[in-house]
């Protein structure tokens, strides 16, 4: 299990690929897993939102969790698997935490409800309720996606509760990761990847970085810059990593991850689950000089 002393350096959530008729393709996500462990990561995210987890079923969750698990012994690396776990029903995310602790999974990431708005304190309760699931849980407060901002009080009182071990911050600022330092509060790990530096400078202790999915050695050499102390090393490194993370989010996630890996030949094909779609001919071109 994942513990909150562990939570730290750089976690990336995984694309799961899919073969042109659609269905899990578990070779090519054994590839992408293990060239990620070889780039020396600090945790694999399996079946996040970059991972189009809405459209996967409890069974491929088996497929591609048993994949990552056979790349990650094959790589001879320790670093945890996390699974996405979080919908906008109490007793589904409670399900779905149960299933992924079966499977072996360190710990479960949990978005924030989405769509159906409810109170701060209804956000408090389902938390209360998947966190005694028994396994670790890692809050994902994503406003843009969700349609919900936390207030600071309830994601002090969510960070508070025994099982939950840090928050992944998708907040479009520095505001929320520089209020938890400044209280003492638990790991935070931003997961807005044009902020990666600021929030780093600001109190974040690692990094979940769907960007770096392409070019992971980069992204970690800049991780572990960060981590020496040689501040200035990494806002360089990271300064010629923003323009591709603004690229890959410049059309919706992971269509450009994935049509970047198609491309440099670790997953068969760039299909997406629909309603996502393949990326324009505009920014194929704007991503061809990373190849």
């Amino acid at each position: 299990m994942l513990r909150e002393q562990d939570l730290h350096g750089i976690y990336v959530p995984i694309i799961t690929p899919f073969d042109e008729e659609g269905e899990v393709d578990a070779a090519s996500f054994y590839n992408q897993a293990y060239n990620l462990f070889q780039d020396e990561i600090d945790g694999l995210v399996v079946n996040g939102t970059t991972g189009e987890s809405p459209t996967i079923t409890k069974d491929e969750l088996g497929v591609v969790f048993a994949a990552a698990q056979a790349a990650r012994e094959a790589a001879h690396v320790t670093a945890p698997l996390i699974v996405g776990t979080g919908t906008n029903d109490m007793r589904s995310t409670v399900r779905k935490t149960e299933e992924a602790g079966k499977l072996g999974a360190e710990a479960a990431l949990v978005v924030v409800p989405y769509y159906n708005r409810p109170s701060q304190q209804g956000i408090i309760e389902h938390f209360r309720h998947v966190a005694s699931v028994g396994v670790p849980v890692i809050l994902y407060e994503v406003p843009h996606r969700t349609g919900i901002t936390l207030e600071l009080d309830t994601v002090r009182t969510i960070l508070d509760l025994d099982g939950v071990i840090g928050i992944k911050d998708s907040t479009p600022n520095t505001q929320l990761v520089t209020a938890l330092t400044h209280l003492g509060s638990k790991p935070v790990l931003c997961g807005e990847d044009t902020l990666l530096f600021a929030a780093l400078q600001a109190g974040a202790k690692g990094v979940m970085s769907a960007s770096a999915n392409v070019e992971t050695e980069r992204f970690v050499q800049f991780i572990r810059s960060f981590e020496r102390g040689d501040a200035e090393q990494s806002r360089q490194q990271f300064d010629e990593l923003l323009p591709l993370a603004q690229l890959l989010f410049q059309e919706p996630n992971p269509a450009p991850i994935k049509w970047l890996l198609q491309q440099q030949g670790v997953i068969a094909s760039e299909t997406l689950r629909l309603p996502l779609l393949p990326i324009t001919e505009s920014l194929q071109a704007k991503l061809a000089a990373y190849i």
